[in-house]
């Protein structure tokens, strides 16, 4: 039997998500939940279906809801779905903070629901054809930028964008994360626009990334270097690549400085196919909006938890939270007093007591008067 689903959000990610739940067989596509009703009526009548003001208006005849709503409103909408018995998937951010993260878990615990998180870079092709390769990283490097959407704009990018990097990190380097360092601007309004952090991990690995929403072009890369060798992806081409070391190379034995010209010469012509060959992976075209989608059917028709659970998605959430707090720390002038945050605000001065302008010599006497 078909699983029963609203949408709740007639957005662009709102959009997409009726359009692909709508061509679905394991899905009966209900509703499109949306308060503007100039969007509402638009995507109701472009996909066949009926258009509600409100999720208390479907939560009679669905068995699921997708909310792809803006993320301030995740927590309550989620809330609302869950404690009514509704599988729920949400787009990324999960929530606003790891306290509202929290609370879903324990509600969609507490109904015996699955909750999976919309981290949709888990299904993306390049990763998937990477990820069986790429035990025990110990750098990752990722960028992911591109142009201001005017979408996204109740959060910041880190929220908005390197939560994806963040949520990729965490399925790869499983394990305590010791420090954060990071630093943002903001360009367009509260929140910032561009970003850059470094994670570290008790494992010993260490991920920076880097992520913008003001830029002239679009990238969406990840670089991996792990005890076997070094892997690069391309989210945006769905293309991988792997870099695996020579026996000679890993153990040590080729001494570069010790070959006489001539082997020089021979290694030359032959050094990266001989010890540093590069082989292009196969990467199944799928998408992956659809893959994460299904994932979400099996999940409630299994009982299995997704592959993007609420937990994962509060971990990622919870480390998002220590890079803005870093972003919000971080003092452009090396040192307070001075601009800090993603503002350049100036830093609060310390507001000194009125005997700190006292005299020393005088002092004592002018507090006994006080006194």
């Amino acid at each position: 039997m078909p699983i029963r689903v609203a949408v709740v959000g007639a957005g662009h990610l709102g959009r997409i998500h009726t359009r692909i739940l709508s061509s679905l067989p394991q899905f009966q596509l209900q509703a499109i939940v949306e308060p503007v009703e100039s969007q509402r009526q638009q995507v109701a009548a472009e996909f066949q279906t009926t258009g509600v003001a409100a999720v208390s208006d479907v939560l009679d005849r669905v068995d699921a809801v997708v909310i792809a709503a803006p993320t301030t409103h995740h927590h309550a909408v989620a809330t609302q779905c869950l404690s009514r018995g509704k599988h729920v998937f949400v787009e990324k951010p999960l929530t606003l903070d790891r306290r509202q993260a929290d609370a879903l878990i324990r509600l969609a615990s507490q109904q015996r629901v699955a909750l999976q998180v919309g981290h949709v870079e888990r299904f993306n092709p390049a990763f998937t054809a990477a990820q069986p390769h790429l035990r025990q990283p110990k750098f990752i490097q990722a960028t992911r930028r591109g142009g201001y959407t005017f979408r996204s704009t109740d959060i910041g990018v880190v929220l908005d964008l390197m939560i994806h990097d963040i949520d990729l990190v965490l399925a790869l380097a499983p394990g305590e994360v010791t420090r954060v360092d990071a630093m943002g601007v903001a360009l367009f309004g509260q929140h910032e626009d561009m970003a850059q952090a470094r994670i570290e991990f008790e494992n010993g690995c260490v991920a920076n990334l880097n992520a913008c929403r003001a830029s002239h072009s679009a990238e969406r890369t990840m670089q991996i270097w792990t005890t076997d060798g070094f892997a690069a992806l391309d989210f945006q081409q769905k293309t991988s690549s792997i870099v695996r070391p020579s026996a000679a190379l890993r153990e040590r034995t080729l001494q570069v400085d010790t070959l006489s010209p001539a082997e020089k010469q021979t290694l030359r012509e032959r050094l990266m196919t001989d010890h540093l060959p590069l082989e292009q992976l196969t990467v199944t075209p799928v998408d992956a909006i659809t893959a994460e989608l299904l994932d979400f059917a099996e999940s409630i028709a299994t009982g299995r938890s997704p592959r993007v659970s609420g937990q994962a998605g509060r971990d990622a959430v919870a480390l998002a939270e220590r890079v803005l707090d870093k972003i919000a720390a971080h003092a452009w002038n090396g040192a307070h007093p001075g601009p800090i945050g993603p503002h350049f605000e100036t830093a609060p001065a310390i507001i000194p007591a009125p005997h700190w302008q006292v005299k020393p010599a005088s002092a004592p006497q002018r507090l006994r008067e006080a006194g």
